[in-house]
């Protein structure tokens, strides 16, 4: 007897090609395998003391064990206003946040307030995994916009304006970038926020990497440069990388309050509120300094600048040297078709197999994130590890 069939829409969504790459490879590391991996955008510092204190504290706190309003912590929220205000150089209303259960999850609810089956939504790539399954979950149908090496992994105005259509309802825009490391000049988001204004375009703006930027680049929120943008801008933030909080899952989504009570309405029968412990950590994280994120940031700076040296030394390999986040993203379009270790791979797909199976080193494949001949690798791991995961893979493809 064939199994009951499974929604369509469920069905549809593809398991996410990081966390795959990267559950392949601690399986096989659990197994005794000597893999490095540089699948998973996780920071590998712990979470600050302060934020670990105020977490046990709160363990403590009765009011913590019970449920807080669906759509977060009222401090915390409080604390998220001047947050932005600090950090954005914008200032929210508290009927303007949602805390979410991570940014995965402020992604998902942005999408499903704001689009309707059939509506399309520019997406420039290469692009994080989550979003086209966001978007299709949504009933959205993803236009992929294809930038690469030689425009800086940026998209123009033109580029936009040439694939807007009367179906064309959102573009999902983020700097710096996950998966090149692109960051976006301020002229640059200006005239993006400017043109979504004057088609009446949402944005979608993920800002996750808003303070991993390198080599004097900026990040540059489009919702404070265009005010404009106000009525139909939706910005995703979260702890998890500045802070180094990945499994605390505490994420935020700001917009318009009818934009923000329609998801806070879709979050309170979906999960309800997120975990009041980690709610009470992530107060403690954005309420405090800057200074245990500047050290973390220095350090990912010195891998990112390690990782680029080691990366441009293979022949073949072309790179664009990336100015945020923690990731470098190789053209590796040169070893396709080449005989390497006695295989001839075709695509990256192929080529990121190999590089696991006979180097044991793990990175993702460019086709996961809509850039076929492409592969990501994360600098966010330690430094000797970097050093001889490259190392394996120079002498697998130079060997």
């Amino acid at each position: 007897m064939s199994p009951a069939p499974l929604s369509r829409r469920i069905g549809a969504i593809a398991e996410s090609a990081t966390m795959a790459v990267d559950a392949r490879a601690k399986a096989l590391k659990a197994a005794g395998e000597p893999v490095i991996g540089f699948g998973a955008g996780e920071p590998d510092f712990a979470t600050p003391d302060h934020v670990v204190e105020e977490a046990i504290a709160a363990c403590s706190d009765v009011a913590a064990h019970r449920y807080t309003p669906a759509g977060g912590l009222p401090a915390l929220k409080e604390a998220l206003v001047e947050k932005t205000q600090r950090d954005s150089g914008w200032r929210p209303e508290v009927s303007e946040i949602l805390v979410t259960n991570g940014g995965k999850h402020a992604v998902y609810n942005a999408c499903a307030a704001v689009l309707d089956p059939g509506d399309e939504v520019l997406l420039p790539a290469p692009y994080w995994t989550t979003y086209p399954e966001s978007i299709g979950l949504a009933g959205g149908v993803p236009v992929v916009l294809p930038t690469d090496t030689a425009s800086g992994f940026r998209v123009t105005v033109e580029q936009l304006e040439a694939a807007r259509t009367e179906r064309t309802k959102a573009l999902m825009f983020v700097s710096p970038s996950n998966p090149t490391g692109a960051v976006y000049p301020a002229e640059e988001i200006a005239a993006i926020g400017r043109w979504a204004v004057e088609h009446g375009i949402w944005v979608i703006a993920d800002e996750i990497y808003e303070h991993l930027v390198y080599d004097g680049h900026a990040h540059h929120s489009m919702r404070a440069l265009v005010p404009d943008l106000a009525d139909q801008c939706l910005v995703v933030n979260g702890v998890a990388k500045t802070y180094a909080m990945t499994g605390w899952r505490v994420g935020w989504l700001l917009g318009p309050a009818h934009a923000i009570k329609a998801a806070t309405n879709l979050q309170s029968h979906a999960t309800s509120n997120v975990s009041n412990v980690a709610q009470r950590a992530a107060l403690a994280a954005v309420s405090g300094g800057l200074t245990a994120v500047e050290a973390m940031r220095e350090a990912f700076d010195r891998r990112r600048r390690r990782m680029v040296e080691l990366l441009t030394a293979i022949d073949g390999v072309d790179l664009m040297v990336p100015q945020g986040a923690f990731y470098a993203f190789p053209d590796l379009s040169a070893f396709l078709g080449r005989t390497i270790a006695g295989n001839t791979p075709e695509t990256t797909v192929d080529l990121a197999a190999l590089v696991l199976d006979a180097a044991k080193v793990a990175i993702v494949p460019g086709e996961a994130f809509g850039a076929p001949g492409y592969a990501r690798l994360s600098f966010a791991l330690g430094d000797d590890d970097l050093g001889e995961g490259i190392t394996r893979i120079a002498d697998l493809l130079n060997g």
